[in-house]
């Protein structure tokens, strides 16, 4: 397949289970079970992604998500796809209404509070019980990480994808 895809990460395989080739997916998407909705799943293996067609999948209970990919019937075939991350080419995304994004959207953007004094970039997103926390890096004389939660309209004022900017309602302790 060819590698100038643009994917997004949705999940991973975390081991092998049973004996008929069976995988356990660890999933990225929310809810969890929203991964076996998206096709054609991509694959990282042997450096490049490649399609795959999933045969069947099932949820044991909370926590357990399994996957059967087409052509894998023995444990041993199964191993060799451990750790492999699964993914969707970006344009495969449902669209979303205004004011939602994707976490991919917003890692990378610039993020400055209301005295317009630039926090840093978003470096990743934490899911927490309660929301999901931006984490922000500034590079200077001292690294520094700030948590903020992704609260829109209380904490996150405006998001422009298009300048790369987002906008916070957040105090710098001096």
């Amino acid at each position: 397949m060819q590698e100038n895809i643009n994917p997004i990460v949705v999940g991973r395989i975390g081991g092998v289970y049973g004996v008929r080739g069976w995988l356990k997916i660890e999933s990225h998407t929310r809810p969890k079970e929203n991964i076996f909705t998206y096709s054609p799943l991509l694959i990282h293996i042997d450096s490049e992604w490649q399609q795959v067609k999933i045969e069947e999948f099932q949820q044991r209970g909370n926590d357990r998500l399994l996957i059967k990919l087409k052509g894998i019937n023995t444990p041993e075939k199964a191993r060799e796809y451990v750790y492999c991350e699964l993914a969707l080419e970006q344009e495969k995304l449902p669209t979303l209404t205004e004011g939602e994004y994707y976490w991919h959207d917003l890692i990378g953007l610039e993020v400055y509070n209301q005295d317009q004094i630039n926090l840093g970039k978003i470096k990743n997103i934490v899911e927490t019980g309660a929301n999901d926390v931006l984490v922000i890096n500034k590079i200077g004389e001292n690294k520094i990480e700030t948590l903020i939660p992704l609260v829109m309209g209380v904490y996150v004022k405006r998001v422009d994808l298009i300048d790369k900017t987002i906008f916070v309602d957040w105090l710098i302790e001096e």
